[in-house]
């Protein structure tokens, strides 16, 4: 973080810590409670799948994309270099997102059964916005002809786009949050204030903290060229 500038310093810090906390509760929700994922199976193949779900999706998509977004903002070195590394770590997110949404296409109920909620619906529009926006970074990396006016009119849209995406996968993973805990405590009768409830509550509450200060890390001005715009205006 040596290049990071002092005013987004605190940032990355919160960001690692909220992101090590959903980390550790997403770990103990599935690997502690994995029975809660399919309480009836026989099959322990299925559980497998079942549990491997909210790991790939949580700490496989959202953490590293939300790593590779600041990516720009602490790592030292070339321009190219950086978008090398973030164009990486979203290769690395994308196809954990996408082995995360196989998983559930492996289970007992197969893949009709699970395009019923609006959980389901947000995840497939989310990896697919993600994996076009990814194919459009890939392709503009290593197609160096066109104009850089061009770039520069892109550029907005693509890191508005990235933001949007970003948001709609914590969102996503916010409704698979509600809509698995609501079935515990309706059909397993699973108590309000449970350990597994206060757990998953608690995932809920650190991926939103975890977004928000992602996303204003990325949008906050640098201080360098804050300083520098400010010396502009009043020399002037």
């Amino acid at each position: 973080m040596a290049s990071a500038a002092p005013s987004l310093f605190p940032l990355l810090i919160f960001a690692r810590l909220s992101a090590l906390i959903v980390a550790v509760l997403v770990l103990i929700w599935a690997l502690g409670f994995k029975t809660s994922f399919l309480p009836n199976t026989p099959s322990h193949e299925d559980l497998i799948y079942a549990v491997l779900h909210p790991l790939f999706m949580v700490i496989g998509f959202i953490l590293i994309s939300g790593e590779a977004i600041l990516v720009h903002r602490w790592l030292p070195g070339s321009r190219n270099l950086k978008k090398s590394v973030h164009l990486c770590l979203q290769g690395v997110a994308l196809a954990c997102g996408i082995f995360g949404i196989w998983t559930k296409f492996q289970g007992q109920d197969g893949i009709v059964a699970n395009f019923f909620s609006l959980h389901s619906w947000m995840g497939l529009i989310c990896i697919s916005l993600f994996g076009a926006q990814w194919l459009m970074g890939f392709l503009s990396f290593w197609h160096r002809g066109e104009a850089r006016s061009i770039r520069v009119q892109i550029l907005p849209w693509h890191i508005f786009l990235g933001l949007y995406t970003y948001g709609l996968a914590v969102v996503t993973a916010e409704t698979g949050l509600l809509e698995k805990l609501t079935f515990l405590q309706t059909n397993r009768n699973v108590s309000k204030h449970s350990t597994e409830s206060m757990v998953v509550n608690g995932l809920g509450l650190g991926l939103a903290l975890l977004s928000g200060i992602v996303i204003l890390a990325a949008v906050s001005p640098k201080h360098h060229a804050s300083h520098a715009a400010a010396k502009t205006i009043y020399s002037k």
